[in-house]
């Protein structure tokens, strides 16, 4: 997951490997849940992050004010998790 924009307009990206964390099925469970398609993308906004987002082959670039539901858990969590 890699985050751009905000203020500075810096880059951040964080990876998790699915395979390799203990709770594996919960995240496997949170990928399945997410949205074939996101639902309605706001165009990106001055001085707000755009994730783009890679779940396996499937790649999706989102405003931060569209994500909700599991687009804002997995990315809470990813950074959650690549932060330990």
């Amino acid at each position: 997951m890699t985050r751009t924009g905000g203020f500075a307009g810096l880059t951040a990206t964080w990876t998790v490997l699915v395979d390799e964390q203990p709770d594996s099925d919960e995240w496997t469970r949170l990928v399945a849940a997410l949205p074939l398609a996101p639902g309605n993308k706001p165009a990106p906004q001055p001085d707000r992050y755009v994730y783009r987002i890679q779940v396996a082959r499937r790649q999706v670039t989102l405003p931060e004010q569209a994500l909700d539901g599991p687009w804002r858990e997995l990315v809470d969590r990813v950074q959650e998790r690549a932060a330990d």
